[in-house]
């Protein structure tokens, strides 16, 4: 199979052939150093028996690096007909180990395509990565055997919230979410330059790791809805932006003039439990 995918023509060439320009509406860049895709797949670790998905694969410079790994199978998830058409050499020198779906990623529940251990690698369409990443954190919580790991590529400073810590500036409602059920890993950054055309900002890979779900836990929903309400009035003190749970305050051990940016992930795990309890 190896020899087969390196037969293929140039990336460039598939893009020229058929027509693929990157559209802007459908938030496609498209990387072509298949160094740096290898590079990408190598950050995900190991992937032996793995039935790996990929989101937006374009013309398939990640997909012919992720093929050339122990993976099981690779399933690539297509919003754009044009691109379907150009992955149709590369399905055929797969040998049968590349599935292509033409569908809606949003609207497509990847737990429910195979019951092999799952894992993502994507370079995500930028329009739609955090809805994407929102759909499997919820996907996780309700089984944290849902996907081994996600290798995801983000705008950087997505990437920067997701990963950031408490007491810093990019801390908020998806580093919260992202840290509370997974281990979360900001891998490298990929410059503007990679990319055809080049993107106005730079991109960062993140590895997420899912954790062992606990045995109580609060709902992803009543986490939601709380770090909504702390994130969506940052600037002020938790006991006027999360006014709803004062109550929980003291047996949480909050100091009710702190900010959201100021706790801790555990303290909104904690204050979202206890108010589910009582």
């Amino acid at each position: 199979m190896d020899g087969a995918i390196a037969s293929l023509p140039p990336l460039r060439d598939i893009i020229r052939d058929h027509d693929l320009r990157a559209e802007k509406k459908l938030g496609q860049n498209f990387l072509l150093d298949l160094n740096l895709t290898d590079k990408i797949v190598r950050a995900a670790g190991n992937l032996s028996n793995m039935h790996v998905f990929e989101i937006g694969p374009g013309p398939g410079g990640l997909t012919r690096s992720l093929l050339r790994t122990n993976a099981s199978k690779v399933t690539a998830i297509e919003y754009d007909p044009r691109a379907i058409k150009a992955l149709e050499g590369l399905k055929n020198a797969a040998a049968g180990k590349l599935e292509i779906l033409h569908e809606d990623a949003l609207n497509t529940n990847l737990t429910t395509l195979s019951n092999a251990p799952r894992a993502i690698v994507a370079n995500l369409p930028y329009n739609i990565a955090t809805p994407l990443l929102i759909n499997w954190l919820k996907q996780i919580d309700d089984d944290s055997t849902a996907y081994h790991s996600m290798t995801l590529m983000f705008q950087k400073e997505v990437g920067q919230r997701i990963t950031a810590l408490d007491n810093t500036k990019p801390y908020g409602r998806l580093g919260v979410l992202s840290q509370w059920l997974c281990d979360v890993e900001m891998k490298f950054d990929v410059p503007a330059s990679a990319f055809m055309p080049p993107p106005k900002v730079v991109s960062s890979i993140v590895k997420l790791t899912p954790k062992k779900r606990q045995k109580e836990q609060p709902s992803f929903k009543t986490v939601e809805n709380l770090t909504a309400a702390a994130f969506g009035q940052r600037r002020k003190m938790i006991r006027s932006s999360l006014k709803d749970y004062r109550q929980y305050f003291e047996a949480c051990s909050l100091d009710e003039t702190i900010r959201a940016e100021n706790m801790r992930v555990e303290d909104f795990i904690n204050l979202a439990h206890l108010s589910e309890r009582r």
